[in-house]
């Protein structure tokens, strides 16, 4: 967008520099500190819109969300101090998920900084960048005209290498200056490949191999890279896993796909990991879910020969001593893997037949009653449209989704999976709410616990006001924090406490709210409810009552503790 530059307030040049990234929403909770901003929103009105959400933990998720469907930053506006520490969760989130994202916080204005003034935070101390922190980077605008430079900085940052969160903090009196500033291009990250050198070794490395897997996991990947992934993996044979809560990057029914390698790991997928003689990581950052606590792949040096592509400098050698590191896009590591020669017969091509058997079997079990949540999760998937995006929180109950949806790949639909690696409470509704007003024309089915839903159920609110329709909440009660209850009974057997809950009539409060509602208490009684969902035009949420016993896919706690005596998670 070429322009003859005008005198305007820096809050509107902020609104103008965010149109030309291309962003069209924003997610937030009005401040005073940004009021100027605000005022740039409704100028702008026509061609970006600002989505007020009831609380600002709600409004961090969503704008995770959008950086995940997109690709690029979601934007998040909050003000200083509560907003921003309310907002953290969201850019946490973001960071462990490798998420482009840009919050913007409202800050006091300059002559009063440094004197504890009204909700004034240090946020260069408080989201400092570095390996463990929230943040890429943190950058503060004192002068208006170059109110674009630090837009363009931010969201170069927030989509180079390994994705992540980056704050930028906007002084009230700076946003209600007039500047002539032009806004600065779109911004594109820039792209790296793979050495014609590394990828011979790896080929050599390949052939050399008896027990090859392949682990898939990150962000910045399209539908052509998976693609290209997918034909990598048909042309050497091999068997492939998704990383922990990046089981969209696969095709799930692909002869190929392996499983999901991240909590309550299939046993037989486990093992397949240990005895592998080469573990190819391409984009997974081999965190703890993913590498069963640093024991499916040893840290340091990990017992498999590994490769590791990944696309942070930064994170290769980090944790793992690994036989070949390769920094690479995952776009150009995909493509270059694509173009590898592969031999005419490989020897482990009835291993990998085996290892999509073994998935295959782990998605059949035993019936439980009332309530049936393997067969909720299979009616969803046969009821919903192929290109539903399912959304989730954290708690046990995020274990029968994991187990028994079968994601398509990014090709077919893009992202249809978002759930928070960082293990965040209350993200499934808030990332539901996102998807369904970002694609309103896609079924969105959010999976919740108890514990989790009232964490940020006040984003119901925020569906009904900007419209959503096509979003399904379904709310697991059993009246527990169910994960914590589950290591109580292994760690102290029959001493329950502080994991009851006492909780509210779901549906009623779904209903005040302006959606539709129905409880459901037996497996019979959810297939016809969910059909009605589906097919009333309405956001909708359906309340599961289950007893506390039933926490997991693995159906009991008694059988919880056993596998949690029997490590695994």
């Amino acid at each position: 967008m070429t322009t003859t530059p005008t005198s305007r307030l820096a809050g509107h040049l902020l609104i103008e520099a965010l149109i030309e990234q291309g962003i069209d929403t924003c997610f937030g909770v009005p401040g005073e500190s940004f009021l100027a901003v605000l005022d740039g929103f409704h100028e702008h009105r026509d061609a970006i819109r600002f989505i007020a959400c009831r609380q600002e933990g709600g409004a961090a998720f969503m704008a995770e969300a959008q950086g995940k469907l997109t690709g690029r930053p979601g934007v998040c506006l909050v003000t200083r101090g509560p907003g921003a520490t309310n907002a953290s969760i969201g850019l946490h989130t973001a960071f462990q998920d490798s998420t482009p994202m840009v919050l913007f916080i409202g800050q006091v204005a300059a002559e009063q900084r440094d004197r504890e003034a009204f909700q004034e935070v240090d946020y260069r101390q408080m989201f400092g960048p570095g390996t463990l922190g929230m943040a890429k980077w943190v950058g503060e605008v004192h002068d208006p005209g170059r109110l674009p430079e630090y837009v363009a900085r931010a969201f170069h940052t927030a989509m180079q290498g390994r994705p992540g969160p980056v704050v930028v903090v906007l002084p009230e009196d700076m946003l209600t200056q007039p500047t002539e500033a032009p806004v600065l291009p779109r911004v594109e990250a820039a792209q790296s490949w793979p050495t014609p050198d590394s990828l011979e070794t790896l080929r050599e490395m390949l052939v050399a191999a008896q027990r090859p897997f392949v682990i898939v996991g990150g962000s910045g990947w399209d539908g052509a890279a998976c693609t290209a992934l997918q034909r990598f993996a048909e042309a050497w044979q091999l068997p492939v896993g998704c990383a922990f809560r990046f089981q969209d990057l696969f095709d799930n029914r692909h002869p190929n796909y392996a499983g999901d390698v991240g909590i309550g790991l299939n046993p037989e997928l486990a093992e397949r990991i240990r005895s592998a003689d080469l573990v190819v990581a391409v984009g997974a950052r081999l965190g703890e879910m993913t590498t069963g606590g640093y024991t499916l792949l040893r840290a340091p040096r990990p017992a498999q020969k590994l490769v590791h592509i990944h696309a942070g400098a930064e994170e290769l050698g980090r944790v793992y001593a690994a036989d070949l590191l390769i920094q690479s896009s995952m776009a150009s590591a995909a493509h270059a893997l694509e173009t590898m020669g592969a031999p005419p017969v490989a020897p482990w091509a009835a291993s990998t037949a085996r290892a999509h058997a073994d998935y295959e079997a782990n998605l059949v079990s035993t019936p439980v009653e009332p309530m049936d949540m393997a067969e909720v999760i299979m009616t969803i998937q046969r009821l919903a449209p192929a290109d539903t995006v399912y959304t989730n929180g954290a708690g046990n109950y995020s274990g029968w989704l994991h187990r028994f949806c079968r994601y398509p790949g990014l090709q077919h639909f893009g992202r249809t999976q978002l759930a928070p690696t960082s293990g965040a409470m209350g993200y499934g509704v808030p990332a539901a709410v996102a998807a369904a007003l970002l694609y309103p024309d896609r079924t969105v089915v959010n999976i919740t616990g108890d514990g989790d839903f009232l964490m940020t159920g006040q984003e119901l609110a925020t569906a009904t006001a900007y419209g959503a329709r096509k979003l399904i909440s379904v709310v697991v009660d059993n009246a527990t924090f169910g994960t914590i209850r589950m290591h109580q009974e292994r760690e102290y057997p029959g001493r329950v406490s502080g994991t009851d809950l006492f909780n509210p009539d779901f549906a009623a409060l779904a209903v005040a709210y302006g959606w539709n509602a129905e409880s459901v208490e037996t497996t019979g009684q959810f297939e016809p409810a969910f059909a009605r969902a589906l097919g009333n035009g309405r956001p909708t949420l359906l309340h599961l009552r289950l007893p506390a016993e039933i926490s997991t896919s693995r159906t009991t706690l008694s059988t919880l503790r056993a596998a949690a005596l029997a490590n695994q998670p």
